[in-house]
Order: C-alpha cells, then structure tokens, then sequence
C-alpha cells in the first residue's frame, strides 16, 4: 500500500543522535583491541529506547534515520565560508561513524544519506512528500533548523527533553511562525554554521522587524522606512549578504532522491543479525536487554583482557612487500586513488623530498596508502635517467605527472575534512605541502600517538616503531642515497628504486595507525594526543614558516668583538699557567691544573687524557683564578661557534629569517625543543649571552613582544602539594622569594636583604629540581652543612613538599609512570635502579608532574593562540620553555598583549581549576632582548 493518509513517518536526526550519545558518556573502549564505542553504544541504546516506546495507535508506520555524509554541500558552492569555523570532528568519534550506520542497518532501520546534500536537506524533502501525500510526520530531533518545516501534519519531538515541537513551540523559539523562521535566521544569521546574517541584529530584533514588514523582502524593499539610523543602514549596506544568508538557511523540499516513502516501511529487525552486531561490539547488557525483547537467548560474549599500551597486538595484515606497491603515473590513476581515499575516509600520506629542511626542501613526490599493503607513489619531480643516480635503474620509461596537475588533484582531498590524513611526523609533511598552497586537514600524526603512549619508554622514529611493533626492518634510505660527499638526493633516484621506498613509508604509517590509535583509549590518553598533541602541528607548523628575522650585521659584530674578548682571556689563562697551550684542549688543561700546578680531583677518561668538564672547573674556580679563566672563555668560545658564527648561516635566503624545527615528541615531559637551530638554549644568565637576543629583530614597523609565565612552576608545586603559605603569597602577589626567605630565617619582609632573597631563590628552585646540599652548596658558594641545613629548614617550614616527593617517588616505583595535572603519563622505567643512576631518577619522577603540568599549560595555550589572535596584525613567532615571542605592528600592542595575556593566564581552564593564579609578565622592543 502506498504511502497516504493514515501512515506516520519518523525522520530520525541521525547526527544529533551520535553527538548526543558521544556526549553523553565517558570514553569506552572495545576490550579485545580498544576501538573507541561509546557513541555507538549510546546511539545502539538511544535506538533501542526508540523502538520500546513507539508502539500503540501513534506508533509510526515509516522510519528512517537520515544522516550527513560528508561535509561539502551545494551550501559551500554558495558561500565558502559556510561552516567553516566548526571544529573538526574529534578523532576517537571519527571511526564510530561508519558503524552507527552498521547499526542502524542491525536494527533494521532504513538509513539514508546523500553526497551534496545535508540531512536536514533529506528531512526537509520526505516530510514534504509525506505532508503532501497526506500523511503525517514527527521529526525527531532539537535543530531549530528543522523548525521551518513544523505545521500542516509536521511536528518535531525532542527526544532528550521528551517534549514536542508544533507552531507554538517553533513561535516560542523565534518570535515568529513557522513560515518565517527563514526570515529571522537570515537576519540574525548564525555563527556555529557561519551564516553572516546581518551584523548586530540577533534573533528577538529579527522577529521584530519581521513581524512588523511582514517578510523579509518587504523589509528590505522598505529599509529606508526603519526609524533606527543605524539598523536602517545595516539592512541597506548588507541586503546582498543577507539574501545570501537565506538562502543558506532555506532548506531544500524539492531534492531527488533515490528511494521512496515506501521504502521506510517500518520492519522488525532481525535477532541474528542484531544480537551479532551487538556481540562484535561486545555490549553485554544491551545484549541481554533486546533478546529479552525479542524472546531468544543472548549470546556469548567472552571476557577479553585489554592490552598493555605497550604491547599491542597486531590486527590481521598481509606482510610487507614493497614490490607489490603501485606508481602513479596520469590523472586517471591518481583519481582512482583519491576515490579510494574519499571511500575509506582516512589515507596515510608521505613526501618524498630533496632535502629534511622542510623551508627549504622540493618535493619530489606523494606516497598514498589507504588499506595494508595497498600503497602507490606519485613521483612529480625526478631527474634521474639510466645510468644517472647511485644506482643507475632503469630510464624513465613514461613521463611523470605535471606537478600542478597532480597538486590540483590532491588539494581537495588533502583539505576535505571528510578524509584523515595520516602521517608519521606530520608537520614535516604539512610543511611541505602548505609551501605549494595545500593547508592538510584533519591530521592524524602515529609519532605523536606513540609519543602520548609511551613518552620515555623508547623512541617515536618510524623505523624504530615498525621494527618494535611490526617486526620489520624498513629499506634504508642510505641504499637509495649513499652517504658522505657522494651522497645524492631523492630527486635522482631513480623512480623504479624510488617507489618501493617511498610507498613502504606509507604502508608501514597506515598499519602503525591502524595498531597504535585504538590503544590510546585503553592508555587513557586520548584526551592528552587530542588536546595537547595532535592540535599542535599546525600551530607549529605556522611559527616555524613564518621564522623570526635576525640581523646579520648585528651577528657578525658579536662574533668579532667575542673573538677579541676570547684573545684577551686566552692571553691571562697564558700567563696565570706560566705558558701557552691550547685552551680548547681539555687533555692539555688538565695537564697544567692537575699535573704542573698539582689541583687534586681530576680524572682520566679511557684514553688516558685528563677530563676537564664545567663542574670540575667551577670546584676549582674557589682555588684559584685560572680555571675560571677558562669558564669565560669556553662561554665565549661557545656563544660564538653555536650562536653569532652558526645563525648567520641559519638566515633562509628567500626569507631574510631564521626558521627553527620544533620537535613535538622530544622531552618525555611534554617541552617542546627547538633544533636547527635551536633557541630556547641562548644563555640568559650572562651579559654576554643575553646579547646574543638583541640580533633578533622585527621587521620595519612592527615590535616583537614577549609573554612570559611568571614562577609557573613554582605556582603548580604549591597547587599540586597543597603548601597553604605559598598559595596565599601567590594569590596576594607577595614576592615569593622573600616570602620563602622570611618563613626559613625569621626575617620580617620589611628587613629583608638581597643576599638572604638570593639564597631563598635557589633553594626555592632548587627544590623542583630535587637538588642536594651539594649542588646548593656548589650555587650559593656556602659550606655543605650549611646548605644541608637550608634544605631541612625548607622542609620544616613546608612539609607538603616532602609529602609530595614522597608520594609522587612511592607512586612512580608502584606505576612505572607519573602524571601531569591534564592526564599525561610520562614513564618512569628506570625508578627502580640501583645504584648511580637512582637518584637521577627519582629527582626526574619527582619533578616531572611539575614541569609537564607547565608544558601542558603553554600548549594548550598555543593552540588556543590562533583563533584567539585571528585578524589581528600579528605571527606568534617563537616559544621557549615559559614564553611566547609574537611579531605585531606597532599600533596594535597593547590590544594584542591583552588578548595574548587572557589566553595565556586562562589556558588550565575547564580542565584544570588551579589554587593559584597563573601571572604573564609582558615586554616589548624593537629586538627580543628588548623585549624579555
């Protein structure tokens, strides 16, 4: 019988459904081998409900859950920017959305979705249908977009609140009819789908106006009639933005669909299909639930014990055969491959390049891999002929892609929010890529999930991942290349010896992610790859590109004036040893101090030659002048081969700027470190290497400014331990140190001495840093007993310090691991040790929640600073350690120092409510040393 009057459709929200489901309950994880479920197990729940409680004369007769597919819709033909500012989907979510559809299916449910088109879209059109053929519709959902469709047989249902939606309720939300909800959305547009609207006009004012021309073409047509000079001027100067909004909001009745009414006949599910999806996700209790329902017997569902995070073990995959991958070689196949990336949803991506320098690298070709062992190399920019290259190979037997034509093919998958890319240290790959106009989103990153698993446990290469997780031994890159002088790069290799190469990189990425991303659920780390790991690489990416401009002439000026403070030194080392010798040989040094002028506590390595290290010399230096002597000039000497001497050839030729790498999986507590070259290790301490920052400059018209965490570690120690007095200095903004200082010795703040503060600083800092009497002693110039006594008074004075130690030490050794205050474990394998090694370990587990707690803090900075400084005229340019340098025009400082300053003493919250405030001090100048 076809669909008329007397029949009853439900249009099912399928995506509000998953939202709320994935909302609505903690993370939870397939035992057998950690798939995230929670939202399938909500949305499997939420249907069950569904169908309990439709039975009776209102029971519905049609059913269909209708559901979005994809994010690019006819809408962003329209306007670019429709919903452009919507996060992306969070990546635990992304692999339950194929199998809500797989449940619905189970359930025996019709399931629709269309490509281009919304499911709103979708709704809009059955429930015209069903409207027109007599029938009646409930659709289940809260959208208010859904609300122009309520009235004449259509109603909607809250299924959450259990309360339902006709014209009152509709008039309830927007002050007008249902007919005229398009008008007031047009007007007041809306910023989660980045409808424009009309500036300044909100929801209450649009119904107003609406109410009073009556539609919103009368209005605009009769804008000059409105009383308000400035709202008259809005409507005026923005009308086209405003139709544009409509016809945004409008939803389309009229779409061609591919089935019928009749095919959404409401069905029984069937027990063996449905108790056999529920089984394979291994929902127990729902599937105790339904075969009660359904009158069978619930099937066995056997316990499975997850895997250690660090154990995983290996899904079912075809071995490695690099001789079974694919080449690339015209549009027509390339397209076949981003058909098969579009279908899957995800796709391992990988660059081949001629250079690790990402600023100044050429791309030489693209790995995709989208299924193990199913892997292709698109060669775009090789050279090499028979007989070229280490080699030789073959000669190039077709012709390659042109570049451009193989980039405008990969573009709009790479940036489709509907695939995943994924790769193995992906802002090197992001890099590569945002240089020839492709901005890669989302990204999945197997270094980083490594990283969030198992940060201190091993390394996160992609060699040493698939030789410990897939027992396979990657082919060398040096086979391809050589080494030494004759090394040659990827662009001459070959392309018969390049692809098995380049397309195994993305095979053993796909099988890594596919191992490696279901464990970061059953290591309760999710949160920190998704919140502190995975955003970080395009806020990386962007700080590195845009570099920080260092003045050359500044540079060459420090290297000569060093050099000739290096000559004066070298010349009074000279004369206190009573003759010349190399002072950059540590083996002749140690011949002068422990041999000629006889200074006792040298040692000699295996060669037998003198070891003459800092820690030697600083003892020394309270004996006499000489080995101080040659501390300034080893600082100098060092200052400028690594400074002044290096960055000059550092500056990027096509950029005037200096563009530092930052490694994201480096220190195992969560700090970022910056390499080639790196700049969070410019001495501060000294004259001499504090000037080093003046060569850091900013371009004509702009100033560089410097946010800085002021005591961060000092404020988490006293949350984290609980120290009541520090928590009161901090909340009052007393000087911490002379607070400290005043507790230990008695001393009233207002007879406080310099040299006392000075003394209360090192301990205070010292203490995080499980320092001993004798490194303070070392510090402060002051006996060892005095410095043991210092630390005992410390303790007596905060004993919350020494229960922290205690407890986080005790905790370490039971766990193998400790956490920062936002979830992430940073392992602790050698706690346990004996012997000289021990007590490294314990003073690194001790301070570990402290300092991974402050890097965690200035990352999610980092990754709120982009929106939080979108539009204005500024680059945040550099982090090191507590402090972000920005780049902005002059006439926007202190705007752009309020926003930073709010990010910055705001980035805990929601996840963590500190006892202390956190306090950014600011600066400002034409150099960085200005600046700081």
């Amino acid at each position: 019988m076809a669909f008329g009057k007397g029949h009853h459709l439900h249009l099912i929200d399928g995506s509000a459904f998953i939202f709320r489901a994935y909302h609505a309950l903690p993370p939870l994880t397939r035992k057998s081998d950690g798939l995230p479920i929670g939202a399938v197990s909500g949305f499997c729940n939420m249907l069950q409900r569904y169908v309990e409680g439709n039975t009776g004369p209102d029971a519905p007769t049609h059913v269909a859950v209708i559901f979005d597919k994809g994010s690019h819709t006819f809408r962003n033909e329209m306007y670019d920017q429709y919903k452009a500012n919507r996060e992306a989907m969070p990546e635990d979510l992304r692999p339950q959305i194929p199998l809500t559809r797989t449940a619905t299916h189970a359930f025996n449910i019709a399931c629709q979705e269309m490509e281009g088109f919304e499911a709103d879209d979708i709704i809009a059109t059955l429930a015209c249908q069903a409207r027109d053929a007599g029938g009646q519709v409930t659709i289940i959902s809260s959208d208010k977009d859904l609300m122009q469709l309520v009235g004449d047989g259509v109603e909607m249902l809250d299924a959450m609140k259990n309360r339902r939606i006709d014209r009152d309720g509709v008039f309830e939300k927007f002050g007008v009819g249902p007919e005229r909800v398009v008008d007031v959305q047009a007007l007041a547009g809306d910023s989660v789908d980045n409808v424009p609207g009309a500036p300044g006009i909100g929801v209450k004012t649009a119904a107003l106006l609406i109410n009073e021309f009556g539609s919103l073409e009368e209005l605009l047509d009769r804008a000059d009639e409105i009383k308000q000079p400035k709202r008259k001027q809005t409507l005026i100067d923005h009308r086209a933005q405003i139709e544009l909004s409509k016809r945004l909001v409008q939803l389309d009745c009229e779409m061609t669909l591919d089935f019928t009414l009749d095919d959404l006949e409401v069905r029984e599910p069937d027990p063996d299909k449905l108790l056999e999806f529920l089984a394979e996700m291994e929902f127990r209790t729902l599937s105790k639930r339904i075969a009660a329902a359904l009158e069978v017997e619930a099937p066995a569902i056997p316990e499975v014990a997850p895997n250690a995070p660090d154990t995983p073990v290996a899904p079912e995959m075809p071995p490695i055969d690099p001789a079974g991958y694919s080449i690339i070689r015209d549009a027509g196949t390339l397209q076949q491959w981003i058909a098969k990336a579009f279908a899957r949803g995800y796709v391992a991506v990988d660059t081949e390049t001629t250079a690790l320098n990402e600023m100044r690298a050429d791309l030489v070709g693209v790995c995709l891999c989208v299924e193990p062992g199913e892997a292709a190399y698109l060669p775009l920019t090789h050279t090499a002929e028979a007989g070229e290259g280490l080699f030789g190979g073959d000669a190039l037997a077709e012709e390659q892609m042109d570049f451009d034509e193989a980039l405008n093919l990969l573009k709009p998958m790479l940036e489709d929010p509907s695939v995943l890319k994924i790769g193995q240290n992906m802002k090197y790959d992001f890099k590569i890529f945002a240089r020839n106009g492709i901005t890669v989103a989302p990204t999945d990153d197997t270094m980083l999930i490594s990283y969030a698993l198992n940060a201190g446990l091993h390394g996160h290469g992609m060699d040493a991942l698939s030789e410990r997780y897939l027992d396979h031994i990657p082919i060398p890159i040096k086979d391809l290349l050589g080494t030494g002088k004759s090394a040659i790069t990827f662009d001459r290799v070959p392309i018969d010896k390049a692809a098995p190469y380049a397309a195994e990189d993305a095979d053993i990425t796909l099988r890594l992610w596919q191992l490696l991303k279901p464990r970061l659920h059953s290591a309760q780390v999710t949160r920190v790859y998704e919140r502190l790991e995975r955003p970080m690489v395009p806020v990386l990416a962007g700080m590195e590109m845009s570099g920080i401009k260092v003045d050359r002439d500044t540079l060459s000026r420090m290297s000569n004036a060093f050099a000739q403070k290096m000559a004066g030194l070298e010349a009074e080392i000279h004369e206190l040893a009573g003759q010349s010798f190399n002072v950059g040989s540590p083996a002749q040094l140690g011949e002068i101090l422990f041999e000629k002028m006889g200074f006792e506590g040298g040692k000699k390595g295996k060669s037998g030659k003198w070891s003459t290290p800092a820690d030697v010399l600083e003892d020394l230096a309270t004996e006499h002048d000489l080995p101080g002597r040659v501390l300034d000039w080893r600082q100098l000497s060092k200052l400028k081969s690594t400074y002044t001497d290096a960055l000059q050839d550092h500056i990027n030729p096509e950029t005037g700027r200096v563009h530092t790498s930052y490694s994201i999986a480096g220190a195992n507590t969560g700090r970022l470190a910056s390499t080639d070259p790196n700049l969070q290790n410019i001495p501060i301490r000294t004259e001499e290497g504090r000037r080093i920052r003046e060569a850091f400059v900013a371009e004509p018209g702009n100033v560089l400014i410097s946010l800085d965490y002021s005591q961060i570690e000092l404020r988490i120690l006293a949350h984290i331990a609980g120290i009541d007095a520090l928590k009161t200095a901090f909340r009052e903004g007393l000087d911490i140190h002379a607070m400290t200082a005043s507790e230990m010795f008695d001393v009233p703040l207002e007879e406080m001495t310099s040299d006392v503060r000075r003394k209360a600083k090192a301990i205070n800092f010292g203490v995080i840093y499980g320092i001993s009497a004798f490194g303070l002693a070392r510090n402060l110039r002051i006996p060892r007993d005095q410095a043991k006594t210092f630390i005992d008074t410390y303790f007596e004075r905060f004993p919350g310090i020494r229960q922290y130690m205690d407890d986080t030490t005790t905790f370490a050794k039971e766990n193998k691991y400790v956490e920062t205050l936002f979830g992430r474990k940073i392992h602790t394998p050698e706690i346990n040790a004996k012997g000289p090694g021990a007590g490294f370990a314990k003073r690194a587990a001790i301070n570990a929640p402290i300092q991974g707690t402050a890097a965690d803090i200035i990352r999610r900075a980092m990754i709120r600073m982009p929106d939080a400084i979108d539009g204005m005229p500024c680059k945040m340019l550099l982090q090191v350690h507590d402090e972000l340098i920005f780049e902005v025009e002059e006439n926007a400082v202190d705007q752009v120092v309020s926003r930073v300053r709010e990010v910055m003493e705001g980035a805990a919250e929601p996840a963590v409510k500190l006892d202390v405030p956190l306090i950014v001090d600011a600066g400002q100048g034409a150099s960085w040393a200005e600046a700081h």
